[in-house]
């Protein structure tokens, strides 16, 4: 198996950013174990022969969570495949806010979530696992995204805090809600992107218009009807958007705050009635 992982590893080298873990990642869901199994008792295992065809798959850039079916966010594995948006980890950041947030407000928040965009469910079924009195409504414009969506809150055992809908961003929905979640397309139409991305994630989850920000000139001007008195709304931004989405935010009458991912770029706006 070393052998094998390691020509995997330099077959990987120059299509990802992380090909040995790549090879590890797919040599374990070829065994149909865990990939900590894998790496703690490698000799146990012979290499299967499905193990290449996966490889190949990897090379011709299609992504890692959509040949394993699965992305790990938070403390959570959230299904996807392919039409569907993959999780990202400075999204968590998002997540962590939340929490912040929370240690100011108390105990008992927040009751009602709203995710806008929910995709596979993947911002508010995390926030939902760290707030267990709370309940939420995910709303997305793909179908195949809310089939998603529906299955992994069963999948976690929250089917019964979640309802999900199909909508056009906060159109037909009422209020109030003490957090609202958002990770809308904030891609300029003419931005480069990796194959990985580019050619196989779902376009209408990544750009928003010639400067991307399209869905965000719909969205803000709607929140403050959405929003509890008290409550936040937490949005994810592109690194050099802080500037131009906080200016929309304070015209539509927010407090507007920063939050940085791990990397030390700009990655979410906090709204608050001002």
């Amino acid at each position: 198996m070393a052998e094998s992982l390691r020509t995997a590893t330099n077959l990987l080298t120059g299509i990802s950013d992380t090909p040995r873990l790549d090879a590890e990642l797919l040599m374990a869901h070829a065994l149909g174990v865990e990939r900590q199994d894998v790496l703690l008792d490698p000799a146990r295992y012979d290499v299967p022969e499905i193990y290449a065809h996966l490889i190949a798959r990897r090379m011709a850039h299609e992504p890692i969570a959509y040949i394993v079916g699965y992305r790990d966010f938070w403390t959570l594995r959230i299904a996807v495949g392919p039409g569907v948006l993959i999780p990202r980890p400075d999204s968590e950041t998002l997540v962590e806010a939340c929490l912040d947030f929370a240690r100011e407000r108390g105990r008992g928040w927040p009751s009602r979530v709203l995710d806008l965009g929910t995709g596979p469910g993947t911002l508010l079924l995390a926030v939902l696992s760290e707030f267990p009195a709370a309940t939420g409504l995910g709303v997305d414009v793909s179908e195949q995204a809310l089939a998603y969506a529906r299955d992994n809150a069963a999948d976690l055992g929250l089917a019964g805090r979640t309802a999900f809908q199909s909508g056009d961003w906060g159109e037909g929905i009422d209020g109030a809600f003490d957090l609202i979640l958002c990770n809308p397309p904030y891609i300029g139409d003419a931005e480069p992107l990796m194959p990985d991305v580019a050619d196989h994630e779902p376009p209408g989850a990544l750009f928003a218009g010639p400067d991307g920000l399209d869905d965000y000139r719909r969205i803000i001007p709607d929140l403050a009807r959405l929003l509890a008195p008290g409550g936040i709304a937490i949005l994810e931004i592109g690194a050099t958007q802080h500037i131009l989405v906080s200016e929309l935010a304070v015209a539509a009458g927010f407090g507007v705050a920063g939050r940085q991912d791990l990397g030390g770029r700009d990655r979410a706006l906090l709204l608050t009635r001002a």
